[in-house]
């Protein structure tokens, strides 16, 4: 990996998304209105699925190898109970089964939205 790869990985991972208008828990669903009007509504299970966690997802080392993270499962029944902005560019959300360390960038979240149509 040279020089300067974390900071591209990062720049392409969060630029160009700002805040959504208004994010809401809704039943078993996160509802999300972006600026430009668009929303997307999206299922707590899909959500948990996929996390970005270390946990979920594993890490990459700087040899390449990964470490831990099964990729995306299932997780029936799951409900969101909470969620807290990170800064300016994410959220994360706390769910019913412990789960809290996945930090979803507003492309991120916005990227699922198509995933999920």
């Amino acid at each position: 990996m040279r020089v300067g790869a974390c900071a591209e990985v990062w720049t392409a991972h969060f630029e160009g998304m700002g805040p959504p208008v208004d994010l809401q828990i809704i039943g078993a669903f996160l509802a999300i209105r972006w600026p430009d009007g668009h929303e997307d509504v999206l299922a707590a299970e899909f959500l948990r699925e996929h996390s970005p966690s270390a946990e979920n997802m594993g890490e990459v080392d700087i040899l390449g190898q990964r470490w831990g993270g099964d990729g995306p499962r299932l997780f029936p029944g799951v409900q969101i109970t909470g969620w807290s902005r990170v800064g300016n560019y994410a959220v994360t959300f706390e769910f019913s089964d412990g789960h809290k360390t996945g930090i979803y960038s507003w492309k991120y979240l916005r990227d699922l939205g198509r995933q999920a149509k």
